[in-house]
C-alpha cells in the first residue's frame, strides 16, 4: 500500500481538505494536514470557467505541477477525467503522477457507467501507482437509488477503483451499509447537516472530503468583510498576518526563466 492509502484507516477516516491554490494548500499543510486535495469548483471559478464541463483541463494540471512537489500528499479532482475517451483520461492521469500528485478523483456525473469503468481501468493502466477515488453522482445529482448506486460501485470497484466516492449521502443506515459492503474504502462528503466526522468513523467510512466548501466558506468570509468595512464595522473572524500569508509564496520560478524586479508595495 502507498502512504496515502494508509491515511484511509478504519476508525479514523482521512478527513481531506480541498485546496485551490498554493497559499490555501500550504497553509492547510501547515495546519497538519498531511493530505490535501483540489476541489474543481474553485479551481473554474478562479479561472472564469464552468464546474463540471470539462473546461478546466490545463488549469487543473497546473495546479498540480504547483502543489505536487509540496510538503503533503496530493490528490487531485479530475472531475470526469477531462474526456469522454478513456485513453485520453488515462494519459492525463499519467500526467498527474508525473508532477507529484498521489490520488485522483474522477466523477461519474450520473453518465454511462460503462463508460466510467474504463476510465478507471485506463487509469490504473496508465498510472498504477495514482489512487484511483471513482465517484458516482446517483445522490449528488440524480435521485439517489440504492440499487443504482450499488451498481455502479461495484462496477468501478471491479474495474480497479481504490476508494468509492458517494457525494450527497447523508443516511447513516445506507453509509454503513455501503461501507460494510465493499473492501475498499468508502468516501463521503462532509456535509453540515449530516452526520459529524466521529459518527461517519463509527460507520465505517474511511475518508471524508470537504469538496468545496473551505472555497466557499472563504468566499462568503470576505463578502461579510467587505460588507462590515463598507458599514463602519471592524471585521470579525480569524486574518492571518500578511507576513503569514507571504511565507506561503510560491515553489519558485521555473529554471530559465527570470523574474522581474519586485515593486515597492503598501502592506496590509
Amino acid at each position: 500500500m502507498t502512504a496515502f492509502a494508509d491515511l484511509h484507516r478504519a476508525g479514523a477516516p482521512l478527513l481531506l481538505p480541498c485546496a485551490w491554490d498554493h497559499a490555501s494548500a500550504s497553509a492547510l499543510a501547515e495546519h497538519g494536514f498531511r493530505a490535501v486535495g483540489t476541489t474543481s469548483l474553485g479551481v473554474a471559478a478562479a479561472a472564469g470557467l464552468p464546474d463540471g464541463a470539462s473546461a478546466t483541463r490545463d488549469e487543473t494540471l497546473r495546479l498540480a505541477l504547483t502543489l505536487g512537489s509540496g510538503p503533503f500528499l496530493l490528490s487531485v479532482d479530475a472531475e470526469g477525467g477531462f474526456s469522454d475517451d478513456p485513453d485520453e483520461v488515462g494519459r492525463f492521469a499519467r500526467e498527474l503522477a508525473a508532477v507529484g500528485a498521489v490520488g485522483i478523483n474522477l466523477e461519474d456525473g450520473a453518465g454511462p457507467a460503462d463508460r466510467h469503468a474504463a476510465k478507471i481501468a485506463a487509469v490504473r493502466s496508465a498510472a498504477p501507482g495514482l489512487f484511483v477515488n471513482a465517484r458516482t453522482d446517483t445522490y449528488w445529482s440524480g435521485d439517489g437509488d440504492p440499487a443504482e448506486t450499488l451498481r455502479r460501485l461495484e462496477a468501478y470497484r471491479e474495474a480497479g477503483a481504490d476508494g468509492l466516492f458517494v457525494p450527497g449521502l447523508t443516511d447513516p443506515a445506507r453509509i454503513g451499509q455501503l461501507a460494510a459492503h465493499f473492501d475498499v474504502p468508502l468516501n463521503v462528503l462532509y456535509s453540515p447537516g449530516g452526520p459529524a466526522l466521529a459518527h461517519l468513523a463509527d460507520l465505517g467510512v474511511r475518508r471524508v472530503s470537504v469538496g468545496s466548501l473551505l472555497y466557499r466558506r472563504a468566499l462568503g468570509a470576505a463578502l461579510a468583510a467587505a460588507a462590515d468595512i463598507r458599514s463602519g464595522r471592524v471585521p470579525g473572524g480569524p486574518t492571518p498576518p500578511y507576513g503569514e500569508v507571504a511565507a506561503l509564496g510560491g515553489p519558485g520560478r521555473a529554471p530559465g526563466v527570470s523574474r522581474p524586479a519586485p515593486r515597492a508595495r503598501t502592506r496590509w
